[in-house]
């Protein structure tokens, strides 16, 4: 009797237990959200590359200081958007791997000026000077040229483009000076630039191009068809994975942690144009975009959809909180940081403020190593593809 009352008593108990909510439809709307985002931003993306390409074909027509800066602010838009882009990376993504595998042409760095164009001390320098063993600039030269024999031999992207657009940077107060009349046609150093300059800008609109066909809406046989038909949590792990990675591996290790610890402006990532640290508030904002699944897109228009958030919260509320409040603190430290990023890593009464940012920032790819586990999703935020 008294065994049968027990086991009466632990079923009512059960009974009475609320039941786990059912998240699957909401999982579903994540991903679908996400998928959103991602196309958004690559389309934004483009969107001002385009623009880009129509100021520095505008430099080329009338190289004066004037049509040079606009292009520069041009340049830095562009950027500012593909940073946002970031953390849709480090995963089986079109980006990454696969037939596309654009980012090495779209973002390698650093870049060895010496492999492109004159430097100080070295007037002949580059592809752009050597005439003998480079006769013409086409696009497929500098397709085959980018990373060959070497990590920072780039010939593409937007690194290839800045450091056209502000040449070397030989100042601890300003960025790169380049002078409006190294794109006045007329001589050959001068045509091959301009040539450079043109084709990186296209080749840009090329591969953004192929990235926002990968993730668009509607189609049945793109990279967002096949990762809107995949297991919910699968998704969930790669989209876990991008914001992990982009934070711990990428932006506290190699963006932040290697040029602080060599004290290099070599080592930053927008060197020539002194834009690193946009380029890392950028960075946190793609992942911030991500995770709730909001994006102010570049005609100031809204997407405002379900996000990670909204899952976690359901039953780790606390998590949820102390996620928004070291989001937060990672967009406060990286802000906080001294500008120009190149000063910050140098200067003693400075350094703090970067190794504040890179411990918040790495804490942050752990959060997110945490945050996969309570989902029941296991994700490695210790390495990149």
């Amino acid at each position: 009797m008294p065994v049968f009352i027990g086991i009466a008593a632990i079923l009512t108990f059960f009974s009475c237990k609320p039941a786990e909510p059912d998240t699957t439809s909401l999982k579903k709307e994540i991903v679908t959200a996400y998928a959103q985002v991602v196309f958004a931003t690559y389309e934004d993306a483009l969107t001002t590359a385009k623009l880009l390409q129509t100021a520095v074909d505008t430099l080329l027509n009338n190289p004066t200081e004037l049509n040079l800066k606009a292009a520069q602010k041009s340049w830095k838009t562009a950027r500012a958007f593909y940073g946002q882009t970031e953390v849709f990376r480090f995963y089986d993504g079109p980006i990454d791997n696969g037939e596309t595998r654009v980012e090495g042409l779209l973002n390698a760095w650093p870049l060895d000026e010496v492999y492109v164009d004159y430097v100080v001390g070295e007037p002949n320098a580059g592809i752009i000077n050597k005439v003998q063993e480079y006769p013409e600039i086409t696009r497929e030269l500098l397709v085959s040229l980018n990373e060959k024999g070497g990590e920072e031999n780039i010939s593409c992207g937007y690194h290839a483009i800045e450091f056209m657009l502000w040449g070397q940077d030989v100042s601890d107060k300003k960025p790169g000076q380049r002078p409006c009349t190294d794109f006045i046609p007329g001589t050959v150093s001068n045509d091959r630039r301009r040539t450079f300059l043109q084709l990186n800008t296209s080749l840009l609109i090329e591969h953004l191009t192929k990235l926002c066909d990968a993730w668009q809406p509607g189609k049945t046989d793109n990279y967002a068809a096949k990762f809107l038909s995949e297991n919910p949590d699968n998704a969930l792990q790669k989209i876990l994975t991008g914001m992990g990675v982009l934070s711990k591996v990428e932006m506290a290790g190699e963006r932040m942690f290697t040029a602080y610890d060599n004290a290099s402006q070599e080592d930053e990532q927008s060197c020539f144009s002194d834009n690193t640290k946009a380029d890392l508030q950028n960075n946190i904002g793609g992942i911030i975009n991500a995770y709730f699944g909001n994006y102010v897109r570049f005609d100031k228009s809204n997407i405002q959809s379900a996000g990670i958030d909204d899952l976690v919260r359901i039953n780790h509320p606390e998590l949820a909180d102390s996620t928004e409040l070291l989001l937060k603190k990672c967009n406060n430290d990286i802000q906080n940081m001294y500008y120009p990023f190149d000063q910050a890593i140098v200067l003693e009464n400075k350094r703090e403020q970067v190794m504040k940012a890179i411990l918040t920032t790495q804490q942050l790819g752990e959060q997110f190593s945490i945050i996969a586990s309570t989902l029941g999703i296991t994700i490695n935020v210790n390495a990149a593809d």
